[in-house]
């Protein structure tokens, strides 16, 4: 059966991109990193989804805090959604996709895994670099001149399934295949229930809203009027 790691943090890109890998007939090797985030909500969640699939391989890599987000820094406020932007938050995690992938290839070559699946979109998103077609073309042709599988003519194949979807099309998608939503986390400040004032709950209340469904998660908020 053919393999792929799938980068899963627990929140509802990387969910609706396991289960497009799983859709698409992959043994899953779902692959989560606690590196420091300010709260664990995250991979409890991670946990559940993989669950949820019954895999047998979910590897949780235990890092450093590199620090320097609002994300892995306590002392850097988590700021509330003032609308579209061009700058880049303080919620970006200093090259946190490029460690991220860095560390599924090598995981991928043990395995023997063809593909790895992230959940990166370019479409509704905080404006993060790393989220970008073209880091992922860059970061493509790193491995295929970067590893043994690359070399030998077998590249592993970055599959971003949500690179060109809005926030409400990968919703539909993660529907019609079946994923757990309701066992996701989107909230940047991890309490009992999500803030709806943060970028990313406002971008995940206002894709649910396109979509015309209703988020299955509470929030601290009244999200019907916003």
């Amino acid at each position: 059966m053919k393999k792929a790691v799938v980068l899963l943090s627990g929140g509802l890109d990387s969910t609706t991109c396991m289960s497009v890998a799983h859709r698409d007939g992959y043994e899953l090797y779902p692959l989560s990193f606690d590196y420091g985030q300010r709260h664990s909500r995250e991979l409890q969640s991670a946990r559940k989804v993989a669950e949820y699939y019954g895999v047998k391989h979910h590897q949780i890599v235990k890092m450093d805090n590199v620090g320097g987000s609002a994300l892995t820094d306590l002392s850097i406020e988590v700021p509330d959604y003032k609308g579209d932007s061009s700058e880049i938050p303080v919620t970006y995690v200093p090259a946190r996709n490029i460690i991220f992938l860095s560390y599924a290839v090598g995981y991928a070559e043990v395995v023997g895994a063809e593909a790895i699946y992230i959940g990166v979109s370019s479409v509704d998103y905080s404006g993060y670099p790393d989220c970008r077609p073209e880091f992922i073309e860059a970061f493509q042709k790193v491995i295929d001149v970067g590893t043994k599988a690359g070399v030998e003519g077998k590249p592993i194949k970055i599959i971003t399934p949500l690179i060109n979807l809005s926030k409400a099309q990968t919703i539909k998608l993660a529907y019609e295949n079946g994923a757990p939503l309701h066992l996701t986390t989107t909230c940047y400040k991890g309490g009992e229930k999500a803030c709806g004032i943060c970028d990313s709950c406002r971008l995940r209340l206002k894709g649910f809203k396109e979509a015309g469904l209703k988020d299955p998660l509470e929030y601290e908020i009244d999200v019907d009027s916003i």
